[in-house]
């Protein structure tokens, strides 16, 4: 026998065909290659491994449309605190960003003990007293009728117009307007420091509470046509491989831009939900809009996928330990899933889970032994 012969010879037994004929593998390793496009990877080691197959099956996905946005707090869930008068500030206690305040907290004082025209607050409090006082006397000497009553009343109105006033500022005789928080939630946005100088009407800092959000999404002006469209959305934070669902957070749309910012060419999509803590006002984020629902697609979940070179593959089971690789056409994303367009049929079983653990078997040095004997 010359050796093309033989070469043809052992290339006919080592070759790969699934057939209805009897299909039996050897195994001396848990993944190798075998054949061009077919890897081997062991049924147990694949369990192992966490490797977990699906049946491809088409059905409903909704259009997506890839975006950018921002977390804001929802409308009457930041507060501001306002500087009620002129002063110098003085933190009650340390105050820093994302600092829990209760609502009625003192968070500062607002003092002008030190300047020229004096303490306001200080001065509103020795008014009350003084009028205090000549009401208490005078409600006496009216019932002995040495005050008139008119004189009476006179004193009285005094006194309550002293009380508003000091009441107003607050403060005690010491000086000094104390600054509550009007709401409770987390201190944020803080524009003063101990010693600044605030202006009556001033921003002191915002008081918010995470509980309520904004999901404000940047919708290119080239799919307004699709406006109508948009029912929920999907979005994922720059510091986290997380997919927030708004349907899963209480989250409803409640606004869409009827016109282009003047400023750029985007139109705000707005969306409400339950920030439950854990997100933070003021986050980028990626965000993906929903649209309406479109049948008999084929979609995988994003993990199924693996990238060579710009191009998308997945792993097509063949057999209890033979897997293909296939190359597969992509279409929308909806931050979870991916539409297939190309590539798969219904009724493929594909991988799922561990993609990459079948790649990597697929690179390795060791070749295991695998025969099929038809």
């Amino acid at each position: 026998m010359n050796a093309a012969a033989a070469i043809s010879i052992l290339l006919s037994i080592c070759g790969c065909g699934h057939s209805d004929a009897n299909h039996d593998h050897g195994h001396e390793a848990d993944g190798g290659q075998h054949g061009s496009d077919e890897i081997v990877f062991e049924a147990a080691k694949a369990v192992e491994a966490g490797i977990t197959c699906d049946t491809v099956r088409a059905g409903t996905f909704r259009d997506v449309i890839s975006t950018s946005g921002k977390i804001i707090p929802a409308t009457g869930h930041e507060t501001a605190v306002i500087a009620g008068r002129a002063g110098i500030v003085s933190f009650s206690s340390p105050v820093a960003e994302g600092s829990p305040v209760n609502s009625g907290d003192v968070i500062l004082t607002i003092s002008s003990g030190n300047l020229q025209d004096g303490d306001p607050a200080q001065k509103a409090y020795i008014a009350y007293q003084t009028a205090l006082r000549e009401y208490e006397r005078a409600a006496i000497l009216v019932k002995d009728k040495i005050v008139s009553q008119q004189e009476f009343e006179r004193v009285r109105s005094n006194y309550e117009t002293a009380k508003i006033a000091y009441e107003a500022i607050g403060g005690g005789e010491n000086g000094g307007t104390p600054v509550k928080s009007p709401a409770t939630g987390y201190a944020g946005k803080i524009a003063v420091k101990d010693g600044d100088y605030v202006a009556t009407g001033q921003t002191l800092m915002r008081i918010t509470n995470p509980d309520r959000m904004f999901l404000q999404a940047d919708l290119s002006g080239k799919y307004i046509d699709r406006l109508g469209r948009i029912a929920s959305a999907n979005f994922r934070l720059p510091f986290s491989d997380k997919i927030y669902r708004l349907e899963e957070l209480g989250g409803r749309l409640i606004a869409e831009g009827r016109a282009l910012d003047e400023t750029s060419a985007y139109i705000p999509v707005t969306f409400e939900f339950d920030g439950k803590g854990e997100i933070i006002p003021g986050t980028f984020a990626e965000i993906y809009l929903l649209s309406t629902a479109r049948d008999n697609v084929i979609s995988l979940p994003l993990t199924a996928l693996i990238e060579e070179q710009g191009e998308y593959y997945v792993f097509k089971k063949l057999d209890a330990d033979c897997y293909e690789k296939v190359h597969v056409g992509t279409g929308a994303s909806d931050g979870t899933r991916i539409e297939i367009t190309e590539g798969l049929e219904d009724g493929d079983v594909v991988v799922t889970e561990g993609a990459m653990r079948i790649k990597l078997a697929s690179a390795g040095n060791t070749i295991p032994g695998h025969t099929h004997n038809h």
